[in-house]
C-alpha cells in the first residue's frame, strides 16, 4: 500500500513540483492550497505524511500543527518553508513536526526525509503495540513476553525503576528501547512528571545544544526568543537521550559536566539552573565499540550507565515471536476490518524459525503485510514474505548469523525486484542501513 502524502502550500507551482517528485517515487498525493482546504481533508482518510508550509493566506502553519496532530495523531508532519529561522524550527518541532526543510529544497533531501518520517511512524506504531504488550506483564493469563530473557529484563526494570539513578539501555534497532524507557518512567517515583525524549541522531549539530540546554534571545542568529531546554522541560520527570553515541563529542563533554554538576546554563546565559530529572540513555551500538571508534566518551559512558539494561534481539528470544505476532495480527486485522483468527501450523513454524534481523519492527511489518495478503480465515505460510532457508556463506569469514542475514537480504531483494526502499521497509531497517549491509556483504544488485 502506497504511503499517503498531503501537500499544504498556497503556491500551485510548489504543489505541482512536489506532486511530480513524489508520484515518481510511488506515493499517493493529495493537495491543499489553504488552511481551510486542509481542515476539509480532516474529514477524509488519514494521511501518513503532511508537507506543511508555514505561511498560508488564511492561517499560520505553526497554529495548524497541533490541529493536524489532534485529528491525525499518527501522521508525521514535515514543514516546508521559505521563511526559516531557528525559533520557527524549534517551535515547529515542539508542536509535533518531524522535520523542518527550507525552500528551495533538493528533491533527494525531500525524499530522504519522507522515508525517515515513515520509518519514525513505524517505530511509533511499534512502541504503541509494545506498550500494550508490556501492560500484560502485570496480569492476565497469557503475557506477551514469555521468553526467560525478556522476563528477566522486566524483573530488572521493576527493581531499578524506583531508584533515581541513570540507566543505559542497549540493544539492536527495533528491540523496544523506547518502550522500556516508558516502563521505567511509569514504575518510578517520577511517573507523574513528564517523560521527554530526544533522538540525538535526528537533530542537526547546531540545534542539539539549544534543544538540550535552551538559549536566550539574541544568543545566536535566529534566536528571537528565550527557549527552555529539554532538561528544564523534564523537571520532576525523565529525559531519554536516544542514540547517545550519535551526539557530537564536544556536546557529550558538556553533557557530562551537566550530569556531574546537576546544573546547566542556557546558550548565551550567565546563570545556571538546577537539574531535577532522571536521565535514561539508549544506543544500538555496543558501548565498547562506540568508545573504541571515538563515538562515545568513555567518562560519559561510566557516568550514564549506573545501571545497564540490555534488550536481546528477537532471534535470541523465540518464545516471544508467536505471542507478539498474534498481538500484531489482532491489531492489523481489526484496522483492516478483517476476521483472521490466527496462523496455520506451517506459518507458525516459519515465524519461529526465521532469524528476524530487523527484530520486532520487522515482525510488525511482516504481519501487517500478511494481513493484506491473506485471503482466508488464517494466515498461511504463502502469505508471508520470509523464509527460514539459509544457504552456506560464500565467504568463510562470515559468521552463521551474518550468513543468515545476507541470505535474507538477497532473498528479499529478489522478491521486490531489486527495490531497495521496499526491501528495507519489509526488513524493518533504514535504507542507509540496507545500503551498508549490501556493501559489507558484497551483494550484487
Amino acid at each position: 500500500m502506497n504511503a499517503k502524502v498531503l501537500t499544504v502550500d498556497d503556491a500551485p507551482e510548489i504543489r505541482e513540483i512536489v506532486s511530480e517528485i513524489l508520484q515518481h517515487h510511488g506515493y499517493d498525493i493529495t493537495e491543499a492550497g489553504s488552511a481551510a482546504e486542509l481542515r476539509e481533508k480532516f474529514e477524509g482518510h488519514q494521511q501518513d505524511i503532511v508537507l506543511l508550509d508555514l505561511k498560508l493566506p488564511d492561517g499560520d502553519g505553526l497554529d495548524l500543527l497541533p490541529q493536524i496532530k489532534q485529528k491525525w495523531p499518527d501522521t508525521e508532519v514535515i514543514v516546508l518553508t521559505g521563511n526559516a529561522t531557528i525559533d520557527a524550527a524549534v517551535s515547529a518541532t515542539k508542536n509535533g513536526a518531524y522535520q523542518f526543510i527550507q525552500k528551495p529544497f533538493d528533491p533527494k533531501t525531500l525524499i530522504l526525509q519522507i522515508e525517515k518520517a515513515l520509518e519514525h511512524k513505524d517505530l511509533a506504531n511499534e512502541a504503541t503495540s509494545l506498550r500494550r504488550a508490556l501492560s500484560g506483564m502485570s496480569g492476565g493469563s497469557a503475557p506477551i513476553f514469555q521468553s526467560p530473557a525478556m522476563k528477566a529484563v522486566v524483573r530488572t526494570v521493576e527493581r531499578v525503576a524506583p531508584a533515581d539513578v541513570s540507566i543505559l539501555i542497549t540493544g539492536e534497532s527495533g528491540t523496544g528501547k523506547e518502550v522500556i524507557t516508558d516502563l521505567i518512567h511509569g514504575l518510578s517515583p517520577r511517573a507523574k512528571g513528564p517523560c521527554v525524549k530526544i533522538n540525538c541522531a535526528a537533530l542537526p549539530r547546531e540545534l542539539i545544544e539549544s534543544e538540550l540546554f535552551g538559549h536566550l534571545k539574541g544568543s545566536f542568529t535566529g534566536a528571537t526568543n528565550d527557549k527552555e531546554g529539554l532538561f528544564e522541560q523534564s523537571e520532576g520527570g525523565t529525559l531519554m537521550l536516544d542514540e547517545l553515541s550519535e551526539m557530537p563529542i564536544d556536546t557529550q563533554s558538556k553533557l557530562l559536566r551537566v550530569l556531574q554538576d546537576k546544573e546547566a546554563r542556557r546558550i548565551g546565559g550567565k546563570n545556571t539552573y538546577k537539574i531535577d530529572c532522571r536521565v535514561i540513555a539508549a544506543t544500538n551500538r555496543k558501548p565498547e565499540e562506540a568508545i573504541r571508534d571515538g563515538k562515545l566518551r568513555e567518562d560519559l559512558f561510566y557516568r550514564i550507565s549506573a545501571i545497564t539494561v540490555h534488550l536481546p534481539p528477537l532471534r535470541e528470544r523465540r518464545d516471544d515471536v508467536l505471542p507478539l505476532a498474534r498481538a500484531f495480527l489482532q491489531r492489523f486485522a481489526s484496522q483492516a476490518g478483517r476476521v483472521i483468527s490466527g496462523f496455520d501450523p506451517k506459518a507458525e513454524e516459519l515465524l519461529q524459525k526465521y532469524e528476524w534481523p530487523g527484530n520486532i519492527r520487522q515482525l510488525q511489518n511482516e504481519i501487517q503485510r500478511a494481513v493484506l495478503m491473506c485471503e482466508g480465515s488464517k494466515v498461511e505460510a504463502a502469505d508471508l514474505s520470509i523464509t527460514a532457508a539459509v544457504s552456506c556463506p560464500d565467504d568463510e569469514s562470515l559468521t552463521l548469523m551474518e550468513a543468515m542475514e545476507r541470505n535474507t537480504i538477497v532473498q528479499m531483494l529478489k522478491e521486490t525486484g531489486g527495490n531497495k526502499l521496499e526491501t528495507a521497509k519489509r526488513l524493518g531497517i533504514g535504507r542507509q542501513t540496507l545500503y551498508n549491509k549490501i556493501k559489507a556483504y558484497g551483494i550484487e544488485v
